[in-house]
């Protein structure tokens, strides 16, 4: 267990019900010991793949800057350790990010940022594109860690990545602005039935890279909010090994498939046998049934040195 002196800043989504976002990010922090303090950029009553839609509030930059000059005033910003950034939807708003990232390491110089880049996915965007160049060149170059999927590279490094090779030159490229630890969450470089993980760690002499096949589950059934599960865990293991990358990406890893099995086991009969299928209600992610995988991964997966 990590000491209480490890507090977590989260700004993301957030949702009344289901996981995506901060309800997907805040639980497992916790749980493995992290003090966790969340903004929440959006409320909305569910994530957006919901087929009758969603409603809800937006916060813009002015009630974030707000919000954070609460915590200024109370010297309560000083207590951050670790700043987590996931879903933004607005570029003024991502632009405050930075700011508060800069007044964060004005007091903590050694606090670390981890930017999970949400922008897309299997080839689509779903933020606005003016969102893409502000993270290339004014956010990305701030993170010590990141956590883009496949397409997420290719968006930021211009990239095509479809070897192995492709997403290690892609890694480079996040190097070269500085950031200390890559992590591709998720890329299709496995095949038909494994998903492939990257993760890179540069820091002075000290250089890891290791990647991980990782067996799909369920049958094509896309999970909303695991891409926000990765970026917490990773934050958190990261943190609870001293920066051993092997460990962290087979715990991180170990959480997710077991919360994806535990998902799965939650399913109706009709939508296993593929009789019915899925609704987003159904696929949202059983965090809570899975809280003791979450404090003691089981590994079972594990990753190679590059």
């Amino acid at each position: 267990m990590t000491s209480v002196m490890n507090r977590v800043l989260s700004i993301q989504s957030h949702v009344v019900h289901g996981y995506v976002g901060n309800k997907s990010a805040v639980f497992p922090l916790q749980v493995l010991g992290f003090e966790v303090d969340n903004i929440n950029s959006v409320q909305f009553s569910n994530h957006t793949g919901y087929k009758q839609g969603f409603k809800g509030q937006i916060l813009n930059e002015t009630e974030l800057g707000d919000v954070f000059s609460g915590l200024v005033a109370n010297d309560l910003h000083s207590l951050y350790t670790h700043l987590l950034t996931g879903y933004v939807g607005n570029p003024t708003f991502l632009r405050e990010i930075a700011n508060i990232l800069k007044k964060l390491r004005s007091v903590n110089p050694s606090l670390i940022y981890v930017c999970d880049p949400v922008m897309g996915d299997d080839g689509i965007m779903y933020v606005p594109k003016e969102l893409l160049p502000i993270y290339r060149d004014e956010i990305i170059p701030l993170a010590d860690i990141v956590t883009p999927n496949q397409f997420e590279v290719e968006l930021l490094t211009g990239v095509s990545v479809k070897t192995e090779q492709d997403a290690w030159t892609a890694v480079e490229w996040f190097h070269s602005k500085g950031i200390k630890t890559v992590a591709i969450s998720s890329s299709e470089l496995g095949g038909s039935n494994s998903l492939l993980a990257l993760v890179s760690h540069k820091n002075g002499n000290n250089s890891q890279r290791y990647r991980m096949v990782i067996p799909k589950q369920g049958n094509g059934i896309r999970f909303t909010g695991t891409g926000d599960l990765f970026a917490s865990l990773f934050l958190a293991h990261s943190t609870l090994t001293g920066f051993d990358m092997g460990a962290t990406l087979e715990r991180t890893i170990a959480t997710l498939q077991a919360v994806i099995s535990k998902t799965l086991l939650y399913l109706p009969d009709e939508v296993k046998s593929g009789k019915t299928n899925v609704t987003s209600a159904q696929r949202e992610l059983k965090l809570i049934q899975s809280k003791k995988e979450i404090e003691e991964p089981n590994v079972t997966l594990h990753c190679t040195k590059v």
